[in-house]
């Protein structure tokens, strides 16, 4: 039965065939039916009982499709017959065994040219549209881009699933070039990131709770979506609404195991009365002397946070070495990393650097993810002059 639905999956896909199927048949019929040329069965003239069948004379076995086995438990030849090819895109064969060499994927500067897949992962809280709008805007090819999101079970959560839904569903129904080659949604099965309301998530007391959820959330995402043919993972956070349109190929040039943009935010002056823009991100940094006499008078369950002023480390962050007169390409070695627009080569995460929800050397999530990178001889780098965008904050 699963061969015969695979066929009938074939012929739908190729409606040529149904009419020449007949024509088919009726010749099959012809030649076994009302031929006498018995070499057309290539047994000659002896009767057929004289004849051994191939695993007799071979010494092999074969299993035919039953009821029990829908499909090949083992498959170690490409089949190029495309009517019986198991390997069609809208199914996965049951108990199907498929071998990848990751020893020859790669992450190199001209992703797009040598058609590496990225993977953009992003926790969802709510919905912007103006974030899905800079998605769509990416000039980096879309049959190579795979889509990740994890939702979190709650009211909020509810409506920007139905809202991200609508708009997957709009762009993967319209031409196939204009598709992504995979979106997958997951609804967070662990502790929530989405308990607080914006004003209150930044608070420092609610810090080490909230981080710790968001790192399980980025943890089950990441698990959940990576594939054999994933060369890059790009984080991006909700909240960034506009990116340079070459955003993949600008970092992916890089060549960095682990590379940070610059988020920044825009907002308006009110003192100058003027549109303005102001450093948003302080988890892109580097260590220094006193956050490391911090961190050794610590207990080993307590966290550095970076970004308040109750918790001095005096580290030198990448928000304020943004200098508009220097290329955007100008580099700079971190410590620390945020998820606001991180990419990531897919080896990183393979060999075992992810966001630990517990405290690693006194860091959580995305800052302990770099330390965690680095420990495993990772470099960690960000991009101050290269910015990105993070939507305005009302509180």
């Amino acid at each position: 039965m699963g061969s015969l639905s695979l066929i009938g999956y074939k012929i739908k896909k190729n409606p040529v065939i149904t009419l020449l199927l007949p024509f088919i048949a009726l010749v099959s019929v012809y030649f076994v039916v009302f031929r006498t040329d018995d070499s057309i069965l290539g047994i000659g003239s002896l009767p057929l009982g004289n004849h051994k069948w191939a695993h007799e004379i071979e010494h092999t076995w074969y299993f035919p499709f039953t009821s029990r086995f829908k499909m090949p438990r083992y498959s170690y030849k490409t089949q190029h017959n495309w009517l019986f090819n198991d390997r069609v895109e809208d199914i996965i064969p049951e108990g199907h065994i498929a071998h990848y060499d990751l020893n020859k994927l790669r992450s190199t500067p001209d992703a797009a040219v040598d058609k590496e897949r990225v993977l953009i992962l992003t926790p969802l809280q709510s919905f912007d549209q103006r974030y899905w709008d800079n998605i769509l805007h990416l000039t980096y090819p879309r049959d190579l881009i795979e889509l990740g999101f994890i939702i979190p079970r709650t009211k909020t959560g509810e409506e920007a699933l139905k809202k991200l839904e609508i708009a997957i569903k709009d762009v993967q129904s319209d031409k196939k070039n204009q598709r992504f080659a995979k979106v997958t949604i997951l609804k967070q099965d662990s502790q929530s990131f989405d308990k607080l309301q914006e004003k209150e998530r930044h608070a420092l007391n609610v810090q080490k709770e909230r981080r710790s959820a968001m790192a399980l959330a980025r943890n089950e995402l990441l698990f959940s979506t990576i594939g054999p043919h994933t060369s890059w993972i790009l984080w991006l956070d909700a909240d960034i609404i506009e990116t340079p349109m070459s955003l993949i190929q600008d970092m992916t040039a890089h060549d960095k195991p682990v590379l940070a943009a610059n988020v920044f935010q825009r907002y308006y002056d009110d003192e100058k009365k003027e549109d303005s823009v102001r450093p948003y991100d302080f988890n892109n940094w580097q260590e220094s002397d006193s956050g490391r006499e911090l961190a050794s008078k610590m207990q080993p369950d307590e966290i550095i946070l970076e970004g308040y002023a109750e918790i001095a480390t005096y580290r030198p962050l990448m928000a304020y070495f943004h200098n508009k007169n220097n290329p955007i390409s100008e580099e700079m070695m971190l410590d620390g990393v945020g998820g606001g627009c991180t990419l990531v080569k897919a080896e990183v995460h393979r060999d075992g650097a992810m966001f630990p929800s517990f405290p690693f050397y006194h860091l959580i999530e995305t800052e302990g993810f770099a330390k965690m990178a680095k420990r495993l001889n990772y470099e960690v780098y960000g991009l101050p002059n290269y910015l990105v965008y993070h939507k305005e904050e009302f509180n």
